[in-house]
């Protein structure tokens, strides 16, 4: 096989690879979006099955700033779980980071607004 086959077929292999990933994030969005009632779902998976390019695009088109968005807030939203469970793995209590935020703030290494914004943050 000649070194620009393997180069073609390499390219090829990708880009199919990356569209499969393309039609497969639209499809769990199309999915993920509670403000779309089923009956709009229903005909994007439609759509996006029967003519998957022209779909594709004109769901990405429609949609792009809101699936970023919905991205996003499932992201933060795994973050939060993740930092949660975590601290609570490790037995570190809100009370006991509260009692070092305020040794810290009486030893004069946290000025009031950091301890304040700190605080804050701690109980949220």
């Amino acid at each position: 096989m000649p070194l620009l086959d393997l180069f073609w077929t390499m390219l090829i292999f990708f880009l199919w690879f990356a569209w499969i990933m393309v039609v497969f994030t639209v499809l769990v969005d199309i999915f993920r979006n509670h403000q779309m009632g089923g009956f709009a779902k229903a005909l994007w998976v439609f759509f996006v099955i029967v003519l998957p390019l022209l779909g594709v695009l004109i769901y990405l088109i429609a949609n792009g700033d809101d699936m970023a968005r919905r991205g996003l807030e499932e992201a933060q939203r795994r973050d939060q779980a993740a930092r949660a469970y975590i601290q609570d793995a490790a037995g570190v209590s809100t009370a006991d980071e509260l009692q070092k935020l305020g040794q810290l703030h009486s030893d004069g290494l946290l000025t009031e607004a950091e301890f304040a914004s700190q605080k804050a943050r701690l109980l949220a």
